[in-house]
């Protein structure tokens, strides 16, 4: 018999509609407090946001069997979303109102296995720079112990939100 795991999710929408109303700081704090919902993708992997402030985010993941590869490890694909999500969300959290980003590129090393052995792992991600058109963030992925597991840099492209129509 296999395993399962049954999960749900809010709708993406409200997410989408309140994403640009303020600035990016306000928005991770108001999912950051329950106050909208989290994005689908971390119900589906099921990590949180742990910490927010201007140029940083935090995010945590107790690893599970629904994780794994075929050879018995966290999949990659993991890692590099938990990366992606404190590198992009470290960006974000440095925004006006009225700006969005885009990740345009994500560059991730993998230095050690994660097991559910390993224990929580935190995603902690820093914007290096930014400009008016492009940031750049790292990420790092640790254990409990700070040990780090994997790396990451990422660009992103800023831009204006559209207006809301009607």
């Amino acid at each position: 018999m296999g395993r399962t795991r049954t999960y749900q999710w809010s709708d993406p929408a409200t997410l989408a509609e309140n994403a640009g109303r303020m600035s990016g700081i306000d928005f991770l704090r108001e999912i950051q407090a329950g106050r909208l919902p989290g994005p689908p993708v971390s119900d589906t992997l099921d990590f949180t946001l742990d910490e927010v402030e201007p140029g940083r985010a935090v995010f945590s993941l107790v690893p599970g069997e629904e994780h794994y590869n075929p050879i018995g490890s966290v999949h990659g694909g993991v890692f590099a979303t938990l990366l992606d999500s404190a590198a992009g969300c470290a960006v974000q959290s440095t925004l006006p109102h009225g700006m969005a980003y885009t990740s345009l590129d994500l560059t991730v090393k993998f230095l050690r296995p994660i097991t559910v052995d390993t224990g929580t792992v935190r995603a902690i991600g820093t914007v290096v720079n930014s400009g008016r058109r492009t940031a750049l963030a790292q990420a790092q992925l640790v254990d409990a112990k700070d040990r780090l597991l994997a790396h990451a840099t990422s660009s992103c492209l800023l831009f204006p939100v559209p207006p809301p129509q009607g």
